[in-house]
């Protein structure tokens, strides 16, 4: 069975918007989506990269461009006015989840999109983070608990660091095999990839 793998970081809406055709596309190809949490922030000051919000004329145009993908995809999609999230503890949550918890990873990035891109809510805010949490029927303790955990810290660092080995600079970055794309207006080619028939070794 071929496979995605999926690199992601909460605070990035076109992430978000991957995040919301790939398990259809997986569905419909057959294929695994594997979910990689990573910190963007790492790979920005590992690669040099940063957000096209700093750049004031592309991030206003690119706002735009991801309210044209969200109707194309028929998703909710709001821009976040908190907007940067400071996302370690969240994407902490994320790994922590998915070592310890993984039957709940899936409702907890659900929420936790759901709350910065369509509500959208200001998730800087350990109370609303909480609220959040605890509205998904997670203890936010225990959640919290979790996240700071040794081997959770380690793991998201270590995950992020294979990534930037493996040639990220951003995200949302998918693998189909060793083939690597960027961004999600790449969908298309993830698709063609994994329509593409397994060569016979």
């Amino acid at each position: 069975m071929k496979s995605v793998d999926f690199y992601f970081d909460f605070g990035s809406p076109t992430a978000y918007l991957a995040a919301t055709q790939l398990p259809h596309i997986c569905a419909d190809t057959g294929a695994a989506l594997v979910w990689k949490p990573i910190l963007l922030g790492g790979v920005f000051q590992a690669t040099g990269n940063r957000s096209p919000a700093e750049v004031p004329a592309k991030g206003s145009y690119m706002d735009e461009d991801l309210k044209r993908f969200a109707r194309r995809y028929q998703v909710p999609y709001r821009h976040n006015p908190h907007f940067p999230i400071n996302t370690l503890l969240l994407m902490r949550g994320a790994t922590g989840l998915q070592l310890r918890e993984p039957a709940r990873f899936g409702a907890y990035v659900d929420a936790v999109f759901h709350a910065i891109w369509v509500e959208p809510r200001n998730l800087n805010d350990p109370a609303v983070v909480g609220a959040v949490l605890q509205g998904a029927g997670f203890d936010p303790a225990a959640l919290l608990a979790l996240a700071n955990a040794q081997e959770t810290k380690d793991l998201l660092k270590s995950n992020t660091q294979a990534a930037i080995e493996r040639g990220l600079f951003g995200a949302p970055t998918m693998f189909v095999g060793d083939e690597m794309f960027w961004g999600q207006d790449r969908l298309d080619f993830v698709r063609e990839a994994l329509e593409q028939p397994k060569e016979k070794p």
